[in-house]
């Protein structure tokens, strides 16, 4: 229930913005004022006992106790390793950030990058802080992490072998803000060796928070060049790069100057008439500050020759400044890949740039009741969350004169990173997106069942499952509703995801759900209606007090499906016992009378019709999914959440739900629904319980 009760409350306060830029979650419950104002009060400096100076700091295996790379390691403060430490000298620059002895290049070409647009470097590397002006050893960053932004404090102690800086340093060795954000990473993702391997897309979206696209330039979208002008008319952070093919390619430079494996940034598109024909081109920024291209387009090609006065003043500069312009054919032949990193609307202030719209959810996937897997396993494909996009704008510039609405569609598992030292990796996912039939259009009470899959098509898919941390795909679509089902690739993983889509234009998007209700047919038998042949049963069964306890009830029930072959029972607990003679104990007395008992087993003779129909396999037993099924057709409408913790709390280890369990789930949720409904006298939808109702109503 604790675990309920977290997530209720991480809602409430997402509705009131905290996890906002400007709200940031405290990570830990750490609060970077406050500790810097004790330490300053106290004279000390600021030691964290979050993210301690020891060897599981550093990692858990080739970093981790027993390795040999530990040896030798102290923690130091930049005041120990340099006479006057800087925390940013001037503006942060890419010479800030040189790699060290951890495979995190993908990390540092992403910070590189953040060093190129200063409004969303301040966003993550707060400047009130410093060596000089209230130094008390404590340094806080803040980085985008699923949905909602978070405040990492961490002391300034930093893993050093021999007086140098083991991992990110700057190249001059006396600015650390650079080693203290990835300190504080580390922090984030559990340990230095965390984030060792990775793409710069990670980087790019934990920095920002924004939405990350890959485009393999070896099979480019027909539209590319104009996909690049828009992402940069919204002020989008762009990164391209060349692919290495062995260790000796890494830095390797190209005859026409070009660094293989590096992270290279775009920063124009333009087009200008040469001999009387449009040529494409695009700006490119090496952040090494040197080494350009020169080919075709470079600084001092014959090339800027043919173009007008204008374009030729407008668009060069011959300094050796790491900018150049190129053709893009000559971009799409020289480069491997590019990276788009879209801005969220809050990243971005003024009106210089174009925005996004943009909408996002959290949700899970949990075995047997929502991890469905892929449309390879059509029994349990329709169990998976659900969520519904309304286009109804088309773009304002459509490609090739064809109207449709631009979205960008992500898919993200959370904290796999965080759980690697625990021997968890990334599960394989993608998604899938459906035409939403008429018959359901506005809907949003419904969760679509099996029988739609089987008999529909996708509209459109992500490219592949793939076991990165998130897939990301653009599409152009008819205006619409669409129905999109993130899933792992096999059923009955777990995970936690979160989903966004940015849109040109606003657009209505939500999660839809199978409603709360309970339309469970009431039982109502007079004690004329009972046969002698019951009553003398009852007689017998019930004893001197004429009544039925739940001790009683447990003995008659277990003593009946014992002798059943049909069924799987491990046997009535007292608890469901209980919970049957409270659904139907109406003068409080803790006991069944005889109308009370013949309606009981009048249910429970109903409950096991509904069973075996629904055990299709006739194993004896329900799947879940069958479970989800039956739910339905005893007369209650529940959502994923709901159905999850009856799977959490009713199944055996196999996911299975044998018929003890099916009752007692069945029974207290009855129960519940009465309850709620006898208390909500006005049928609003709530009740109003004061501590010791509401305790007495949970002790029940």
């Amino acid at each position: 229930m604790s675990g309920i009760a977290a997530k209720l409350q991480h809602m409430r306060e997402k509705s009131h913005g905290i996890g906002s830029n400007d709200h940031a979650v405290k990570y830990l419950n750490q609060d970077f004022e406050e500790l810097r104002k004790s330490c300053l009060e106290r004279g000390q400096l600021f030691e964290d006992d979050c993210f301690e100076p020891v060897v599981t700091s550093l990692g858990y295996d080739e970093l981790g106790p027993n390795s040999h790379k530990v040896r030798g390691i102290t923690w130091k403060r930049p005041t120990e390793l340099c006479s006057d430490p800087k925390f940013i000298v001037e503006s942060a620059t890419r010479t800030d950030i040189c790699q060290g002895a951890l495979g995190d290049c993908w990390l540092l070409a992403a910070i590189a990058s953040l060093t190129l647009n200063k409004q969303v470097l301040s966003r993550v590397v707060p400047h009130d802080q410093s060596f000089e002006e209230n130094y008390a050893g404590i340094f806080h960053f803040e980085f985008w992490q699923f949905g909602e932004w978070v405040d990492v404090v961490v002391d300034d102690r930093l893993p050093t072998r021999n007086g140098e800086l083991l991992f990110v340093h700057s190249e001059e060795g006396s600015e650390f803000w650079s080693a203290l954000l990835e300190k504080a990473y580390a922090k984030l993702n559990g340990c230095y060796e965390a984030l060792s391997g990775g793409s710069t897309t990670e980087g790019f979206e934990d920095f920002t928070g924004g939405i990350a696209e890959r485009h393999d330039l070896s099979n480019p979208d027909p539209h590319l060049f104009k996909i690049i002008k828009k992402a940069l008319s919204r002020g989008s952070l762009l990164g391209c790069s060349i692919d290495i093919t062995s260790a000796a390619d890494s830095e390797a430079i190209t005859h026409r100057k070009l660094v293989k494996g590096h992270a290279y940034s775009v920063t124009g598109a333009e087009q200008v008439e040469y001999r009387g024909e449009m040529v494409q081109l695009i700006r490119i920024r090496n952040p090494w500050g040197q080494v350009e291209w020169t080919g075709a387009w470079s600084d001092n090609s014959r090339e800027w020759r043919y173009v007008s006065d204008d374009d030729r003043e407008r668009m060069t500069n011959r300094s050796e400044d790491g900018e150049f312009w190129m053709s893009f054919s000559d971009f799409l032949r020289q480069y491997s890949q590019l990276e788009i990193c879209n801005l969220t609307p809050d990243a971005l202030s003024g009106d210089d740039y174009k925005k996004w719209a943009e909408a996002e959810f959290e949700d899970t996937w949990r075995s047997g009741v929502s991890a469905g897997g892929c449309r390879n396993y059509p029994n349990t494909f329709w169990m998976n969350p659900q969520f519904v996009i309304k286009l109804d704008e088309v773009d304002d510039d459509p490609d090739d004169g064809e109207e449709g609405c631009t979205v960008i569609v992500g898919l993200m598992q959370k904290d796999k990173r965080r759980r690697r030292k625990m021997g968890e990796d990334m599960e394989t996912i993608g998604f899938a997106i459906y035409e939403l039939p008429e018959e359901y259009s506005g809907q949003r009470q419904v969760h679509l069942k099996k029988n739609f899959f089987l008999y529909s098509c996708s509209a459109a898919r992500s490219e592949t499952f793939i076991n990165l941390r998130e897939v990301c795909n653009r599409f152009c679509l008819p205006p619409g509703e669409y129905l999109i089902v993130p899933s792992t690739f096999e059923p009955n993983k777990n995970g936690d995801f979160y989903v966004r889509v940015f849109s040109e234009k606003q657009a209505d998007f939500q999660e839809i759900d199978d409603p709360v209700d309970c339309h469970v047919e009431q039982i109502h038998i007079d004690e004329d209606d009972i046969s002698d042949r019951f009553k003398r049963l009852f007689g017998q069964l019930a004893g001197d007090d004429v009544e039925i306890s739940a001790f009683e009830l447990q003995r008659i029930l277990n003593k009946v499906v014992t002798r059943r072959s049909d069924i799987k029972t491990s046997g009535f607990s007292l608890m469901t016992c209980r919970n049957m003679v409270n659904l139907l104990d109406k003068d409080g007395s803790g006991k069944l009378g005889l109308v009370e008992f013949k309606i009981l087993w009048t249910k429970i003779e109903k409950l096991l019709d509904l069973y075996k129909e629904r055990d299709t396999d006739q194993s004896g037993c329900m799947s879940s999914s069958e479970m989800r099924m039956a739910v339905d057709a005893a007369g209650f409408s529940l959502n994923n959440s709901l159905h999850q913790i009856i799977v959490a709390r009713y199944s055996e280890p196999n996911l299975t739900i044998d018929f003890d369990n099916f009752v007692g789930a069945l029974i207290r949720l009855e129960s519940l629904f009465n309850t709620f409904k006898t208390l909500d006298k006005d049928g609003s939808g709530e009740i109003e319980l004061n501590f010791m109702e509401w305790l007495n109503l949970s002790m029940v």
